[in-house]
């Protein structure tokens, strides 16, 4: 039942939203190809406009707490990373050329750092000096979830919320069924459907991630390195299956697994 559940909610999503079938990158040494599907009502440029105000609302208010930190070591070197890292993105998605990127550095002691849509990347001061980054480690970190922005997961994940709730508003009446068979039904779509893809679009991060690092000059091995840092830090964190993240474990074995594929990438790299 569950399943027929998550059938009939997809098709009615797809066939309902008025999906776009898109393919947001390029050719990928790491094999990242996936074809995604976008409501057609939830553009690029809408989604791209509306985080760039809340990101400007974020610095806004850590500027007030005189948190923004644009003069140190740290940010200079997130300048730097950032600007190569940007170049090189350009070989996945020709029009983030056009993106109005953004690098900045809030002083906070969270391990966290994101690239939101359109190129607005914001690292915390915690995770590069509680972790101890070196210049490869923030690159893997950068070409992580700049990876995110890319292939824009953000706005595939609306698309899938958008097309749930729609599916839901005539699943019930459709079927016949009750209240509490409605709510096993988004249990299932929750762990049937969400979960695996978001970590599936962890997975794509992490490998578009050192492919994009490799073709800035870093060092992609630093990845092993920061999820190992990352996994010490994070002691108790909770089992794979409940996570929207992959284990660091797994996400090691994977990295390492693919890691030799960029390798030529960063040494014709350092070459330049």
């Amino acid at each position: 039942m569950a399943r027929l559940l998550k059938s009939i909610a997809l098709g009615s999503a797809l066939a309902l939203a008025g999906c776009q079938a898109v393919n947001t990158t390029g050719a990928s040494a790491v094999g990242v190809d996936r074809k995604q599907y976008m409501f057609s009502m939830l553009s690029t440029q809408e989604i791209n406009q509306t985080y760039a105000q809340a990101y400007q609302d974020t610095l806004r208010k850590a500027s007030a707490q005189g948190k923004l930190d644009t003069t140190s070591s740290n940010a200079r070197r997130l300048q730097v990373i950032g600007q190569r890292l940007i170049r090189e993105a350009v070989y996945f998605r020709p029009d983030a050329a056009q993106w109005d990127w953004q690098v900045s550095l809030i002083n906070s002691p969270e391990l966290n750092a994101s690239c939101g849509p359109g190129g607005k990347i914001i690292f915390y001061s915690g995770i590069i000096n509680k972790l101890k980054l070196t210049d490869d480690e923030i690159a893997a970190v950068m070409g992580h979830e700049i990876a995110h922005a890319l292939r824009e997961h953000s706005r595939e994940a609306m698309s899938k919320a958008y097309g749930i709730e729609i599916a839901k508003l005539g699943l019930g009446a459709l079927l016949g069924v009750s209240q509490e068979t409605m709510q096993v039904a988004d249990a299932a779509v929750q762990y049937g459907m969400m979960l695996p893809n978001s970590r599936g679009a962890e997975t794509e991060a992490d490998l578009l991630g050192v492919e994009l690092a490799a073709r800035g000059g870093y060092n992609p091995n630093a990845a092993i390195t920061l999820w190992q840092k990352m996994a010490q830090a994070s002691q108790g964190a909770p089992a794979e299956f409940m996570s929207t993240h992959p284990s660091s474990s797994t996400r090691i074995q994977n990295l390492q697994a693919n890691i030799p594929k960029v390798m030529p990438l960063y040494e014709q790299a350092r070459r330049r």
